[in-house]
């Protein structure tokens, strides 16, 4: 197995970097280096940007609009989108229910969705999670009955992602309440403007409008947007999973922000030397830059592997865990460098509407907000627990 980038990779990698240095609107790069929050234009223009260049959808193959890039290639990237302060394209649409579509839709689902969601024309949401049904989603309860050529669906989902802008949901339903748990789930594509459908915010602790509640009552969805065959939403749902769990290891984001933690920390003293100096926050550094520098060596061994047409198995589960828990280390250790100086809340300061902080300090002022928001990461995508059941069972047999 050869973890080597070779001299095309590396010509690749200078192409992609002098082209996101010369268009990445400073406007945008500024929000991401420095822990601001994006709203929709944001990731809206940023994604039409990237379409002009056919670059929105790295993952997808020629045949359907996407730059044809192998896996190292995509590694690439993100690695690069990652260090120069790009936002992410939002995952729901274009690496989440694309790939659940190109597998398993149907030809009218393809040319019907693909490419609206290729040039961003639908803003897409999830429809998994609902109360009491988030890891164990085999557990959900949200009803699709079959009324002749429309489904009618009843229930609630929750912890719903920007769901508030989206104009269409994938949506994890039962259809047979009979079967076992797994066996009677189907996977629809719901239109979010359809009578019944109401969308209620979800404020959070860091007062961000980010997630929401949805309810269904006597949705009609006519039955062209089922994906697939009924009943076998979970085989679908699983695959979806799949290519979610290697996504959240953001190996290039992790590196970028180690690098925003090692400045910040060289700028604040403890005892009249700079903090990273410090014999006890030097070494939590160094402790958090080895787990970083292992994730990423397993993340390009889990690429060869891809590139060698092996998809990820068991091994998503292990970047999804490891994945996680270094980021939330991150925003640990950067809350733990400027102390109370992260405690006042400038939510103005945090949206862009002003150019610095209360507060005097720019680089601190985000960083109790960055730090709850990340508390998630360790439970979305199936929480950290279930991905350790995950490997016990499909490593190690247990």
């Amino acid at each position: 197995m050869d973890l080597n980038y070779s001299p095309a990779d590396d010509a690749f990698r200078a192409d992609i970097r002098a082209w996101l240095e010369a268009n990445l609107p400073d406007a945008l790069r500024d929000k991401v280096l420095n822990h601001k929050r994006l709203n929709r234009d944001d990731y809206a223009s940023w994604h039409a940007l990237l379409g002009k260049r056919g670059w929105s959808a790295p993952a997808w193959p020629a045949e359907y609009g996407g730059p044809n890039w192998n896996v190292t290639q995509r590694h690439i990237w993100d690695e690069e989108c990652a260090r120069l302060g790009a936002p992410t394209v939002l995952p729901f649409g274009v690496s989440m229910v694309a790939p659940v579509l190109m597998k398993y839709g149907s030809e009218a689902q393809k040319r019907r969705y693909l490419p609206r969601i290729l040039d961003g024309s639908d803003w897409w949401c999830q429809g998994y999670s609902e109360p009491g049904s988030g890891s164990d989603l085999a557990s959900l309860r949200t009803r699709a009955q079959r009324v002749g050529d429309h489904y009618v669906v009843n229930g609630q989902k929750t912890w719903t992602t920007l769901g508030q802008h989206a104009d269409m949901m994938f949506c994890l339903v039962r259809t047979d309440s009979g079967a076992k748990k797994q066996e009677g789930i189907s996977f629809l594509l719901i239109d979010m403007k359809t009578p019944g459908i109401t969308v209620r915010p979800i404020v959070t602790l860091d007062e961000d409008h980010e997630v929401n509640e949805v309810f269904f009552e006597d949705v009609k969805v006519p039955v062209e947007n089922l994906v697939g065959d009924e009943n076998r939403g979970w085989t679908y749902a699983k695959y979806l999973l799949g290519h979610e769990r290697t996504g959240i290891a953001r190996v290039g984001q992790s590196k970028r922000e180690l690098a925003f933690l090692k400045q910040l920390a060289l700028n604040r003293k403890k005892n009249g030397k700079p903090l990273l100096h410090d014999p006890l926050f030097g070494a939590k550094v160094a402790s958090l830059e080895i787990e970083l520098m292992a994730l990423e060596i397993t993340v390009q061994r889990v690429v060869a592997n891809e590139a060698g047409g092996r998809g990820p198995g068991p091994e998503a589960s292990m970047l999804k865990i490891k994945g996680t828990e270094v980021q939330q280390g991150l925003t640990e250790l950067m809350y733990e460098a400027v102390g109370p100086l992260a405690a006042p809340f400038d939510v103005p300061f945090l949206e862009g509407e002003r150019a610095h902080s209360i507060a005097g300090d720019d680089d601190a002022a985000p960083l109790a907000a960055y730090y709850f928001n990340y508390r998630k990461t360790s439970i979305y995508g199936g929480s950290n627990e279930i991905q350790k059941n995950i490997i016990a069972q499909m490593i190690l047999g247990l």
